[in-house]
Protein backbone atom coordinates (compact mmCIF):
# COMPACT_ATOMS: atom_id res chain seq x y z
CA UNK A 1 0.00 0.00 0.00
CA UNK A 2 1.29 3.47 -0.90
CA UNK A 3 2.18 5.37 2.30
CA UNK A 4 0.24 8.46 3.36
CA UNK A 5 3.46 10.22 4.36
CA UNK A 6 7.20 9.70 4.34
CA UNK A 7 8.85 8.17 7.41
CA UNK A 8 10.65 10.38 9.91
CA UNK A 9 14.44 9.95 10.07
CA UNK A 10 15.51 7.98 13.12
CA UNK A 11 18.23 9.19 15.43
CA UNK A 12 19.50 7.88 18.79
CA UNK A 13 18.85 10.01 21.86
CA UNK A 14 21.59 12.58 22.36
CA UNK A 15 22.46 11.16 25.78
CA UNK A 16 23.20 7.77 24.19
CA UNK A 17 25.98 9.25 22.02
CA UNK A 18 29.20 9.45 24.07
CA UNK A 19 31.75 12.17 23.49
CA UNK A 20 34.82 10.67 21.83
CA UNK A 21 38.29 12.17 21.49
CA UNK A 22 39.33 11.80 17.86
CA UNK A 23 42.69 11.67 16.12
CA UNK A 24 42.95 12.28 12.37
CA UNK A 25 45.35 10.44 10.05
CA UNK A 26 45.63 12.05 6.63
CA UNK A 27 44.77 15.78 6.85
CA UNK A 28 43.55 16.25 3.30
CA UNK A 29 40.46 17.56 1.53
CA UNK A 30 37.84 15.22 3.00
CA UNK A 31 39.39 15.29 6.49
CA UNK A 32 39.04 19.08 6.56
CA UNK A 33 35.31 18.78 5.87
CA UNK A 34 34.95 16.00 8.42
CA UNK A 35 36.60 18.10 11.12
CA UNK A 36 34.48 21.14 10.24
CA UNK A 37 31.28 19.09 10.45
CA UNK A 38 32.21 17.57 13.81
CA UNK A 39 33.19 20.90 15.32
CA UNK A 40 30.07 22.65 14.00
CA UNK A 41 27.28 20.12 14.45
CA UNK A 42 28.34 17.61 17.13
CA UNK A 43 29.87 17.25 20.58
CA UNK A 44 32.70 15.07 19.25
CA UNK A 45 36.19 16.41 19.94
CA UNK A 46 39.09 16.36 17.48
CA UNK A 47 42.19 16.49 19.68
CA UNK A 48 45.05 15.51 17.37
CA UNK A 49 46.09 15.26 13.73
CA UNK A 50 48.92 13.22 12.23
CA UNK A 51 50.62 13.63 8.88
CA UNK A 52 53.79 12.19 7.40
CA UNK A 53 55.05 15.77 7.38
CA UNK A 54 55.39 17.64 10.67
CA UNK A 55 55.18 20.96 8.85
CA UNK A 56 51.87 20.02 7.24
CA UNK A 57 50.51 18.67 10.52
CA UNK A 58 51.43 21.92 12.29
CA UNK A 59 49.83 24.05 9.57
CA UNK A 60 46.63 22.01 9.48
CA UNK A 61 46.32 21.96 13.27
CA UNK A 62 46.58 25.74 13.37
CA UNK A 63 44.10 26.25 10.52
CA UNK A 64 41.54 23.71 11.77
CA UNK A 65 41.82 24.49 15.47
CA UNK A 66 43.22 21.11 16.53
CA UNK A 67 45.25 21.16 19.78
CA UNK A 68 48.07 18.77 18.86
CA UNK A 69 49.94 17.94 15.64
CA UNK A 70 52.19 14.97 14.92
CA UNK A 71 54.64 14.22 12.11
CA UNK A 72 54.69 10.55 13.12
CA UNK A 73 51.48 8.52 13.23
CA UNK A 74 52.98 6.26 15.91
CA UNK A 75 53.32 9.19 18.31
CA UNK A 76 49.65 10.10 18.01
CA UNK A 77 48.51 6.49 18.36
CA UNK A 78 50.55 6.15 21.56
CA UNK A 79 48.31 8.68 23.30
CA UNK A 80 46.01 6.82 25.72
CA UNK A 81 43.42 9.62 25.71
CA UNK A 82 42.53 9.18 22.01
CA UNK A 83 39.44 6.99 21.69
CA UNK A 84 38.98 6.82 17.93
CA UNK A 85 40.92 7.46 14.75
CA UNK A 86 39.52 8.74 11.46
CA UNK A 87 41.64 7.54 8.54
CA UNK A 88 41.49 9.75 5.45
CA UNK A 89 44.72 8.86 3.69
CA UNK A 90 44.88 7.84 0.00
CA UNK A 91 43.10 4.59 -0.83
CA UNK A 92 46.19 2.40 -0.85
CA UNK A 93 47.01 3.47 2.73
CA UNK A 94 43.61 2.64 4.25
CA UNK A 95 44.58 -0.95 5.01
CA UNK A 96 48.03 -0.38 6.59
CA UNK A 97 46.87 2.71 8.48
CA UNK A 98 43.76 0.91 9.71
CA UNK A 99 45.77 -2.09 10.88
CA UNK A 100 48.25 0.16 12.66
CA UNK A 101 45.51 2.04 14.51
CA UNK A 102 43.69 -1.16 15.49
CA UNK A 103 46.89 -2.75 16.79
CA UNK A 104 47.41 0.40 18.87
CA UNK A 105 44.06 -0.29 20.52
CA UNK A 106 42.00 2.40 18.79
CA UNK A 107 38.54 2.25 17.28
CA UNK A 108 38.79 3.16 13.58
CA UNK A 109 36.54 4.96 11.11
CA UNK A 110 38.10 4.34 7.70
CA UNK A 111 37.24 6.43 4.67
CA UNK A 112 35.75 4.55 1.76
CA UNK A 113 36.90 2.27 0.39
CA UNK A 114 37.42 0.34 3.62
CA UNK A 115 40.25 -1.52 1.85
CA UNK A 116 41.51 -2.16 -1.66
CA UNK A 117 40.00 -5.64 -1.91
CA UNK A 118 38.14 -8.34 -0.06
CA UNK A 119 41.30 -9.92 1.33
CA UNK A 120 42.42 -6.70 2.99
CA UNK A 121 38.91 -6.10 4.28
CA UNK A 122 38.82 -9.49 5.94
CA UNK A 123 42.17 -8.83 7.61
CA UNK A 124 40.86 -5.56 9.05
CA UNK A 125 37.71 -7.29 10.24
CA UNK A 126 39.76 -10.03 11.94
CA UNK A 127 42.10 -7.54 13.61
CA UNK A 128 39.19 -5.47 14.94
CA UNK A 129 37.72 -8.65 16.44
CA UNK A 130 41.07 -9.59 18.00
CA UNK A 131 41.41 -6.14 19.56
CA UNK A 132 37.75 -5.87 20.59
CA UNK A 133 37.47 -2.57 18.72
CA UNK A 134 34.96 -1.07 16.30
CA UNK A 135 36.01 -0.77 12.67
CA UNK A 136 33.59 1.10 10.42
CA UNK A 137 33.64 2.31 6.83
CA UNK A 138 32.95 6.02 6.39
CA UNK A 139 30.36 5.58 3.63
CA UNK A 140 28.84 8.81 4.91
CA UNK A 141 25.57 8.67 2.97
CA UNK A 142 24.47 5.51 4.77
CA UNK A 143 24.31 7.37 8.10
CA UNK A 144 22.49 10.50 6.84
CA UNK A 145 18.76 11.21 7.35
CA UNK A 146 17.80 10.83 3.67
CA UNK A 147 19.17 7.31 3.45
CA UNK A 148 17.40 6.36 6.67
CA UNK A 149 14.07 7.43 5.14
CA UNK A 150 14.86 5.36 2.03
CA UNK A 151 15.82 2.41 4.25
CA UNK A 152 12.44 2.60 5.97
CA UNK A 153 10.53 2.77 2.68
CA UNK A 154 12.34 -0.34 1.46
CA UNK A 155 11.86 -2.17 4.77
CA UNK A 156 8.14 -1.32 4.77
CA UNK A 157 7.69 -2.61 1.22
CA UNK A 158 6.35 0.74 0.01
CA UNK A 159 7.62 0.09 -3.52
CA UNK A 160 6.25 -3.44 -3.79
CA UNK A 161 8.27 -6.13 -5.55
CA UNK A 162 11.43 -4.49 -6.89
CA UNK A 163 12.40 -5.01 -10.52
CA UNK A 164 14.65 -2.14 -11.71
CA UNK A 165 17.58 -0.15 -10.32
CA UNK A 166 19.32 2.57 -12.33
CA UNK A 167 22.15 4.79 -11.08
CA UNK A 168 25.16 6.67 -12.38
CA UNK A 169 28.00 8.70 -10.95
CA UNK A 170 30.31 10.54 -13.30
CA UNK A 171 32.55 13.52 -12.67
CA UNK A 172 35.00 15.38 -14.87
CA UNK A 173 38.56 15.33 -13.53
CA UNK A 174 41.65 16.98 -14.96
CA UNK A 175 44.59 14.67 -15.70
CA UNK A 176 46.66 15.90 -12.75
CA UNK A 177 44.00 14.89 -10.21
CA UNK A 178 45.03 12.09 -7.84
CA UNK A 179 42.17 9.94 -9.19
CA UNK A 180 44.30 9.46 -12.34
CA UNK A 181 47.31 8.40 -10.25
CA UNK A 182 47.91 4.65 -10.42
CA UNK A 183 50.19 4.76 -7.37
CA UNK A 184 47.26 6.07 -5.28
CA UNK A 185 44.82 3.36 -6.41
CA UNK A 186 43.13 5.68 -8.86
CA UNK A 187 40.23 4.95 -11.18
CA UNK A 188 36.49 5.42 -10.71
CA UNK A 189 35.49 2.19 -8.95
CA UNK A 190 37.07 2.80 -5.54
CA UNK A 191 36.02 6.43 -5.49
CA UNK A 192 32.82 7.09 -7.44
CA UNK A 193 31.74 3.55 -8.23
CA UNK A 194 31.73 2.43 -4.62
CA UNK A 195 28.68 4.65 -4.05
CA UNK A 196 26.89 2.79 -6.86
CA UNK A 197 27.70 -0.75 -5.78
CA UNK A 198 27.01 0.07 -2.13
CA UNK A 199 23.60 1.53 -3.03
CA UNK A 200 22.78 -1.53 -5.14
CA UNK A 201 23.63 -3.81 -2.20
CA UNK A 202 21.54 -1.68 0.15
CA UNK A 203 18.52 -2.01 -2.15
CA UNK A 204 18.81 -5.58 -3.38
CA UNK A 205 21.44 -7.39 -1.35
CA UNK A 206 24.21 -9.42 -2.96
CA UNK A 207 23.62 -9.80 -6.72
CA UNK A 208 23.57 -13.26 -8.25
CA UNK A 209 24.94 -12.14 -11.62
CA UNK A 210 27.39 -9.41 -12.62
CA UNK A 211 28.40 -8.28 -16.10
CA UNK A 212 30.97 -5.47 -16.26
CA UNK A 213 32.70 -3.63 -19.09
CA UNK A 214 35.16 -0.76 -18.96
CA UNK A 215 37.33 1.57 -20.98
CA UNK A 216 40.83 2.81 -20.23
CA UNK A 217 42.56 6.14 -20.12
CA UNK A 218 45.62 6.76 -22.29
CA UNK A 219 47.79 5.73 -19.34
CA UNK A 220 46.02 2.40 -18.89
CA UNK A 221 43.93 3.45 -15.90
CA UNK A 222 40.29 2.43 -15.75
CA UNK A 223 38.39 5.54 -16.82
CA UNK A 224 34.83 4.27 -17.14
CA UNK A 225 32.91 1.18 -16.06
CA UNK A 226 29.38 -0.02 -16.77
CA UNK A 227 27.77 -2.80 -14.72
CA UNK A 228 24.68 -4.96 -15.12
CA UNK A 229 23.53 -6.71 -11.93
CA UNK A 230 20.97 -9.48 -11.65
CA UNK A 231 19.32 -10.64 -8.43
CA UNK A 232 17.65 -13.90 -7.45
CA UNK A 233 14.20 -12.24 -7.36
CA UNK A 234 14.51 -11.07 -10.98
CA UNK A 235 15.47 -7.47 -10.26
CA UNK A 236 18.04 -5.96 -12.63
CA UNK A 237 20.38 -3.05 -12.04
CA UNK A 238 22.28 -0.87 -14.50
CA UNK A 239 25.14 1.22 -13.12
CA UNK A 240 27.77 3.46 -14.73
CA UNK A 241 30.72 5.40 -13.38
CA UNK A 242 33.17 7.58 -15.29
CA UNK A 243 36.05 10.01 -14.77
CA UNK A 244 35.54 11.61 -18.17
CA UNK A 245 32.33 13.65 -17.76
CA UNK A 246 29.84 15.14 -15.33
CA UNK A 247 26.73 12.97 -15.47
CA UNK A 248 23.32 13.62 -13.83
CA UNK A 249 24.16 11.32 -10.92
CA UNK A 250 20.61 10.32 -10.12
CA UNK A 251 19.16 6.97 -9.13
CA UNK A 252 15.88 5.16 -9.72
CA UNK A 253 14.47 2.19 -7.83
CA UNK A 254 11.28 0.87 -9.42
CA UNK A 255 8.82 -1.56 -7.89
CA UNK A 256 5.38 -2.77 -8.89
CA UNK A 257 3.65 -0.41 -6.46
CA UNK A 258 5.82 2.71 -6.65
CA UNK A 259 8.99 4.24 -8.10
CA UNK A 260 11.65 6.07 -6.11
CA UNK A 261 13.52 8.74 -8.08
CA UNK A 262 16.51 10.29 -6.29
CA UNK A 263 17.89 13.62 -7.46
CA UNK A 264 21.54 13.74 -8.47
CA UNK A 265 23.92 13.30 -6.88
CA UNK A 266 21.90 10.50 -5.37
CA UNK A 267 24.19 9.78 -2.41
CA UNK A 268 24.45 13.42 -1.28
CA UNK A 269 21.91 15.50 0.66
CA UNK A 270 19.04 16.45 -1.63
CA UNK A 271 15.56 15.50 -2.69
CA UNK A 272 13.74 12.43 -3.91
CA UNK A 273 10.25 11.58 -5.15
CA UNK A 274 8.14 8.53 -4.39
CA UNK A 275 5.43 8.12 -7.05
CA UNK A 276 2.68 5.49 -7.00
CA UNK A 277 2.40 3.24 -10.05
CA UNK A 278 -1.36 3.91 -10.13
CA UNK A 279 -3.56 6.68 -8.78
CA UNK A 280 -1.19 9.62 -9.15
CA UNK A 281 -0.06 9.83 -5.50
CA UNK A 282 3.33 11.49 -5.04
CA UNK A 283 5.43 12.12 -1.95
CA UNK A 284 8.44 14.44 -2.01
CA UNK A 285 11.47 14.59 0.29
CA UNK A 286 13.33 17.90 0.44
CA UNK A 287 16.32 18.91 2.51
CA UNK A 288 19.14 21.46 2.32
CA UNK A 289 21.88 20.47 -0.09
CA UNK A 290 24.46 21.05 2.61
CA UNK A 291 26.53 18.09 1.46
CA UNK A 292 29.63 17.63 3.64
CA UNK A 293 28.05 19.40 6.60
CA UNK A 294 26.36 16.02 7.12
CA UNK A 295 29.60 14.11 7.68
CA UNK A 296 29.03 14.33 11.43
CA UNK A 297 26.23 11.75 11.22
CA UNK A 298 28.72 8.94 10.64
CA UNK A 299 30.81 10.05 13.64
CA UNK A 300 27.73 10.17 15.87
CA UNK A 301 26.62 6.71 14.75
CA UNK A 302 30.16 5.45 15.35
CA UNK A 303 30.13 6.93 18.87
CA UNK A 304 26.66 5.50 19.53
CA UNK A 305 27.87 2.00 18.58
CA UNK A 306 30.74 2.34 21.06
CA UNK A 307 28.37 3.62 23.73
CA UNK A 308 26.19 0.55 23.18
CA UNK A 309 29.18 -1.78 23.44
CA UNK A 310 28.82 -2.89 19.81
CA UNK A 311 31.68 -4.14 17.68
CA UNK A 312 29.75 -3.77 14.43
CA UNK A 313 27.26 -1.30 13.00
CA UNK A 314 23.60 -2.29 12.56
CA UNK A 315 23.37 0.34 9.79
CA UNK A 316 26.45 -0.66 7.80
CA UNK A 317 27.77 -3.96 9.14
CA UNK A 318 31.16 -5.18 8.00
CA UNK A 319 29.46 -8.10 6.26
CA UNK A 320 27.96 -5.62 3.77
CA UNK A 321 31.22 -3.69 3.52
CA UNK A 322 33.00 -6.92 2.58
CA UNK A 323 30.27 -7.81 0.09
CA UNK A 324 30.79 -4.42 -1.55
CA UNK A 325 34.54 -5.06 -1.81
CA UNK A 326 33.81 -8.50 -3.27
CA UNK A 327 31.51 -7.01 -5.92
CA UNK A 328 34.09 -4.36 -6.86
CA UNK A 329 36.78 -7.06 -7.06
CA UNK A 330 34.66 -8.97 -9.56
CA UNK A 331 33.85 -5.85 -11.59
CA UNK A 332 37.55 -5.01 -11.89
CA UNK A 333 38.38 -8.63 -12.75
CA UNK A 334 35.95 -8.54 -15.66
CA UNK A 335 37.16 -5.11 -16.74
CA UNK A 336 40.77 -6.30 -16.74
CA UNK A 337 39.81 -9.38 -18.79
CA UNK A 338 37.96 -7.17 -21.26
CA UNK A 339 40.96 -4.85 -21.53
CA UNK A 340 43.32 -7.78 -22.14
CA UNK A 341 41.06 -9.10 -24.88
CA UNK A 342 40.83 -5.73 -26.61
CA UNK A 343 44.31 -4.36 -25.88
CA UNK A 344 46.09 -2.75 -28.82
CA UNK A 345 49.48 -2.97 -27.13
CA UNK A 346 51.74 -6.01 -27.69
CA UNK A 347 51.59 -8.73 -25.08
CA UNK A 348 53.74 -7.92 -22.08
CA UNK A 349 53.37 -4.14 -22.37
CA UNK A 350 50.77 -4.00 -19.62
CA UNK A 351 50.42 -5.57 -16.19
CA UNK A 352 46.77 -6.31 -15.50
CA UNK A 353 45.83 -5.48 -11.91
CA UNK A 354 45.18 -8.66 -9.93
CA UNK A 355 45.12 -7.50 -6.31
CA UNK A 356 41.56 -8.80 -6.30
CA UNK A 357 42.28 -12.14 -8.01
CA UNK A 358 45.54 -13.74 -6.74
CA UNK A 359 46.75 -16.95 -8.29
CA UNK A 360 46.57 -20.04 -6.07
CA UNK A 361 49.44 -20.17 -3.61
CA UNK A 362 50.86 -16.82 -4.70
CA UNK A 363 50.81 -13.27 -3.44
CA UNK A 364 50.50 -10.19 -5.58
CA UNK A 365 51.58 -6.61 -5.13
CA UNK A 366 49.52 -5.02 -7.87
CA UNK A 367 46.85 -2.42 -7.29
CA UNK A 368 43.16 -2.41 -8.25
CA UNK A 369 41.61 -0.33 -11.02
CA UNK A 370 44.85 0.01 -12.98
CA UNK A 371 46.65 -1.96 -15.63
CA UNK A 372 49.98 -0.20 -15.95
CA UNK A 373 53.43 -1.03 -14.54
CA UNK A 374 53.14 1.68 -11.87
CA UNK A 375 50.50 -0.50 -10.26
CA UNK A 376 53.22 -2.87 -9.09
CA UNK A 377 54.10 -0.57 -6.22
CA UNK A 378 51.35 -1.36 -3.72
CA UNK A 379 51.78 -0.33 -0.09
CA UNK A 380 51.89 -3.70 1.64
CA UNK A 381 51.01 -7.29 0.69
CA UNK A 382 47.65 -8.59 -0.41
CA UNK A 383 46.30 -11.84 0.98
CA UNK A 384 44.51 -14.60 -0.89
CA UNK A 385 40.75 -14.34 -1.36
CA UNK A 386 38.04 -16.94 -1.17
CA UNK A 387 36.26 -17.78 -4.46
CA UNK A 388 33.60 -15.30 -5.50
CA UNK A 389 30.17 -16.91 -5.26
CA UNK A 390 28.45 -15.20 -8.17
CA UNK A 391 27.73 -15.99 -11.79
CA UNK A 392 29.81 -14.05 -14.31
CA UNK A 393 30.01 -13.92 -18.09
Amino acid sequence: MFPSHLPTPRRPAAQSIPLLRWGIIGPGWIAERFVHSLKTYSRQQVVAVASRSQAKADRVAAEWGIPQAYGQVEEMLARPDIDAVYIATPHNHHFPDGMQALKAGKHVLIEKPFALNLGEGRELQAEAARQGKLALEAMWCDYAPKYDVIHQLLEDGALGDLHTLLADHGEYFTPEHRIFNADLAGGPMMDLGSYLTSFALMVGGMPQEIVARGSATAEGLNGQTSMLFGWQNGMQGLLNTTLFSNTPGGAVVAGRQATLTIDGQFYAPGGFTLAASQGGQVLRWEEPRNRYDQLFWQAEHFAWCIGQGLQDSPLRPLSRVLQNLQVMDEVRRQWARCLTKNAKEPAGQWQIARAYLPLPGKRTRTMPDVCCPAALRLHGPVISMQPIDITVY
